[in-house]
């Protein structure tokens, strides 16, 4: 029987980590080459790419993917872990209707290249720790910023006016890696001069896969086991958004050895994907980082 490989766009459920989603395809799909490409919160749900067999090798490269989330914002009260599953830090009763014109500025001023802070309930290291261990402890440490692009932040609300009996509203936002969603929610609600926090969070894409492409642990576990390949897309899916240069046989034959060879006049970015005549993806290929001129493997996707 040929190992399975590929990529399944899994619609991941809540109250389960990253980790636990990928234990429970190993035993399902039974091989344990099995990989996510980024973790995404136990509470948080829809696409996760999970990379089985050959495709393990590009799960790195498919992190990068920008993500697309519907997030819906509460305002009234904050939590330490600036999600609905932490305990309160600041409460602000919403005494006053809000004009949603109001949070519409305040979500074009959001859009773009922006500063966040991680949570400290987030799997960021700092000292080799990671910051949820830190907080666990209830230490207190300085949390690096780091900039992210937020490329479109749609509010989905349509009334005119946000109830104060009721201050809950959703965005959807299309963003880039290291985005943390729940932030920005509290972002919104500072700029609104109130403490909130993220109520709920589903992701909705990830790079070219979409809740449309997902399949549930239950459709899974329903299917025959020899028909589950059939939900899994081939690798070359995830990595789309690499440039893409096609080789000769006798070109192909090298790049399975890994071989270093002379850069093709086409390609100018760097990592890009290099491919048989036959749409295979052989390798992941980049700019020789100490010789001009020519090109070097950076992974070899040996085709079983």
């Amino acid at each position: 029987m040929t190992a399975r490989q590929g990529i399944l766009a899994l619609k991941k459920p809540a109250g389960m980590t990253s980790h636990d989603c990928v234990g429970k395809i190993r035993r399902i799909f039974s091989t344990k080459k099995v990989g996510h490409t980024g973790t995404l919160d136990p509470e948080v749900t829809g696409v996760l790419p999970i990379c089985i067999g050959r495709a393990t090798k590009i799960a790195e490269y498919m992190s990068d993917f920008g993500k697309e989330y519907i997030g819906e914002v509460t305002l009234g009260f904050s939590t330490e872990t600036e999600d609905a599953h932490g305990e309160k830090v600041m409460e602000k009763l919403v005494e006053e209707d809000i004009d949603f014109g109001k949070i519409k500025e305040i979500i074009k001023s959001l859009t773009g290249e922006i500063e966040q802070v991680p949570p400290m309930y987030s799997a960021v290291k700092v000292n080799g720790k990671k910051l949820y261990e830190y907080a666990r402890q209830g230490i207190q440490v300085e949390r690096p910023k780091r900039k992210v692009t937020i490329y479109e932040l749609e509010l989905l609300n349509k009334e005119d006016i946000l109830r104060k009996e009721n201050p809950v509203f959703s965005f959807r936002v299309k963003c880039s890696k290291g985005t943390y969603v729940r932030t920005l929610a509290v972002a919104i609600g500072e700029k609104l001069g109130y403490p909130a926090h993220m109520s709920s969070l589903i992701r909705t894409a990830s790079g070219p896969f979409t809740l449309n492409d997902c399949v549930t642990f239950e459709e899974l576990e329903n299917t025959e086991s020899s028909f589950l390949d059939n939900y899994l897309f081939p690798l070359e899916e995830g990595i789309t958004h690499f440039p893409k240069w096609t080789v000769d046989e006798e070109t192909e034959a090298q790049v399975r050895n890994g071989s270093v060879l002379p850069k093709p006049k086409e390609l100018e970015q760097s990592p890009f994907g290099v491919y048989n005549e036959e749409g295979k993806c052989l390798a992941i290929y980049q700019l020789h980082p100490s010789k001009p001129g020519l090109i070097k493997p950076a992974k070899v996707l040996a085709i079983e």
